[in-house]
């Protein structure tokens, strides 16, 4: 299977989480993309969505699905979306299309969190893919000294802003051998608004596309 095959397998393979009467925690991305398009086909079955993105909630609108605000709703059931990296241990690093606050938000109010991915996305250690850092502008610069201490080289997302308003700082060179640890530090700092690692709040549920098929894995 191609990548976009896979990531297809993937999100249909969510749907097996989806009950009758759900409001559904939808995230942000391609693979999430293929997720929505199937949920449009179970749109009469489901209450509603809390989308994690202005891309996702369109997507949701044009598919006939209402979108509620996690204000109105309380905590979900289920939280669906993808994942740059993934360790086999579930911590994960989002951030790559720029919603990981929002995100976070929805993961963090969702009694289940499920995973998906293709298997290129599955790594031993996080890092290769580089770390999101949502910032408030005028800490920048600030953040990124910090950054640069841990360890990591920041660079800023050119043209590119939050749904939030904020500014990405994108972290290579890091190798986040203890993730829950590292989420919480750099979370510390000031001017932080979040940072992509998602392991102190991790997926519940990994679901992986191969070309031998899909295969789970959980908490």
């Amino acid at each position: 299977m191609d990548a976009d095959a896979k990531k297809k397998a993937a999100a249909l393979a969510a749907l097996d989480y989806v009950e009758d009467g759900m409001t559904v925690g939808v995230g942000t991305g391609s693979t999430v993309n293929h997720f929505i398009a199937a949920l449009a086909e179970r749109r009469h079955h489901i209450a509603s969505a809390v989308s994690s993105s202005e891309a996702s909630t369109r997507l949701l609108r044009e598919a006939g699905i209402e979108v509620r605000s996690l204000n109105d709703t309380g905590d979900l059931s289920l939280y669906v979306d993808g994942a740059d990296e993934s360790t086999r241990h579930l911590a994960l690093i989002k951030g790559g299309g720029g919603a990981l606050t929002r995100e976070k938000i929805v993961a963090a109010a969702s009694r289940k969190f499920v995973c998906i991915v293709d298997d290129s996305k599955l790594v031993d250690v996080l890092g290769r893919f580089p770390l999101p850092v949502e910032v408030i502008p005028m800490a920048r610069s600030l953040v990124a000294r910090k950054l640069a201490a841990l360890g990591g080289q920041p660079v800023l997302r050119q043209g590119f802003k939050t749904d939030n308003g904020n500014e990405i700082l994108d972290v290579h060179n890091l190798r986040i051998t203890d993730p829950t640890a590292l989420e919480a530090q750099i979370g510390l700092l000031t001017g932080v608004v979040e940072v992509g690692l998602f392991a102190r709040r991790g997926a519940d549920v990994l679901v992986v596309a191969g070309d031998a098929g899909v295969k789970t894995l959980k908490r």
